[in-house]
Formats: structure tokens, C-alpha cells, sequence
């Protein structure tokens, strides 16, 4: 006799591999042209005889797609080995994105103009207001 049992709810919801890669891919594609436009409007409002740092697509294309990267890997590591991953990660997005504003601010330091830092530190939030939302639906946290 076949089997006419509906498969249990985490199954039915668990996101396929393809899922995750298309999901992480259009948090990609997302975030760099959302980073295009920042680049851009920055471009018009630095001098043009001033130097430009990550805002060319060739830096911050490959940054993107790192950044997204990497945050899967720790949403991963936070979603299997954390007793409560919704905490920690609540915690812990806010204070890496934070922490990656250091490079931002540190080009400041080293003479870049105020733009094109800001343009760096909204580029980070970016990457992460496109990264979260989609590793909520490809890799959910659940409950616990």
C-alpha cells in the first residue's frame, strides 16, 4: 500500500539547495546595484580630482558577494550550534555590520573624503538589509 502520510513540517518548509543558491544570488544582484546607485551618486559629489576608494564595481562587486558569503556561513554556524539563534543573531547582526565600518572609517582617517566613506558604510548596510531577510527564508532559523 503507498504511503498517503503528508511529510513532516520541517521537510515540506526546508529550503532545497538551489533555493539557497538562487536566494543568496539575488541577495547579490540586489545588493550590487543597489551599491551601483551609491557609487554613482557619490561619484557626482567627490571632486573629480579626488580619489575614489572601493566605489569602482571591480572593488565592491566582489566585497558584495564575500560579505554575502560570510554572512551565510555565520548565520549557519549561529543557526546550528546556538541555543537560541534568533538572540544571538539579533545581537550579532548589528554587531558585525558595525565592525565592518571600521575599513569605512579608516580611509576616512587616511585622508578619503567624508562621501566616500558614508558611501562605503551604506553600502555595508546594504549587504546586509539584502543578506538577512533572504537567509531568514533560505535558511530559517525555526523554533527551538
Amino acid at each position: 500500500m503507498a504511503d498517503t502520510s503528508l511529510p513532516t513540517r520541517s521537510s515540506a518548509l526546508a529550503p532545497s539547495a538551489g533555493e539557497i543558491v538562487v536566494g543568496l544570488l539575488g541577495a547579490a544582484v540586489v545588493s550590487i546595484a543597489v551599491n551601483a546607485l551609491i557609487a554613482l551618486l557619490a561619484g557626482k559629489i567627490i571632486p573629480a580630482d579626488v580619489e575614489r576608494k572601493g566605489l569602482a564595481l571591480a572593488e565592491y562587486a566582489p566585497a558584495t558577494v564575500i560579505g554575502i558569503l560570510l554572512g551565510t556561513l555565520g548565520w549557519y554556524l549561529v543557526r546550528r550550534f546556538a541555543g537560541d539563534p534568533r538572540r544571538v543573531l539579533r545581537i550579532l547582526v548589528p554587531v558585525v555590520v558595525v565592525l565592518s565600518w571600521i575599513p569605512d572609517l579608516g580611509i576616512l582617517a587616511g585622508g578619503a573624503s567624508v562621501v566616500n566613506s558614508i558611501a562605503l558604510i551604506l553600502m555595508h548596510v546594504v549587504v546586509a538589509a539584502a543578506a538577512v531577510p533572504t537567509l531568514s527564508r533560505v535558511l530559517p532559523l525555526g523554533s527551538r
